[in-house]
């Protein structure tokens, strides 16, 4: 339903800070300025719809993505939905599934620390693993570290 082209496009999320999420789109190619867009989101196999309470807009108000607090990577999957209207006729939906741990950012690790012997020529380097909602094994994680000689 709804006219051809108005359905958002380039529809991306990145969660970040570990229950921080952001997603964006691009309004669609034949969207009028009176278009507007709204964003559901729920988890795999749950019945609660969340609607954005923190809508990020272009310059004629229009509704280009949403900042979302206190997410949860307990489920692996997520349904989207951005749907909309225009001079009251309602526009072309969007749906999307997302596997939440592939689009997590995650944080550096923590509490590095360094300390080297001159007469040795040896350093010993320790830091905890980085933050995140879904990884319970540090053992998943790997490092690379890049030495550089000043």
């Amino acid at each position: 339903a709804g006219m051809n082209g108005t359905a958002i496009a380039n529809f991306a999320c990145v969660i970040f800070n570990v229950s921080f999420m952001n997603c964006t789109w691009h309004v669609g190619r034949t969207a009028t300025e009176d278009t507007q867009y709204f964003l559901y989101w729920r988890p795999w196999k749950k019945e609660d719809v969340t609607e954005c309470q923190n809508y990020i807009e272009d310059t004629c108000g229009r509704h280009t993505g949403c900042r979302f607090q206190n997410v949860t990577i307990e489920n692996n999957i997520a349904y989207f939905l951005v749907n909309g209207s225009r001079s009251g006729q309602s526009i072309q939906s969007y749906e999307k599934k997302i596997l939440l741990y592939k689009i997590e950012k995650l944080t550096p690790p923590l509490n590095v620390t360094v300390n080297c012997t001159e007469a040795s020529h040896r350093c010993n380097i320790w830091w905890q693993p980085p933050r995140t909602s879904h990884v319970k094994k540090s053992s998943c994680f790997k490092y690379e570290i890049v030495i550089e000689n000043k």
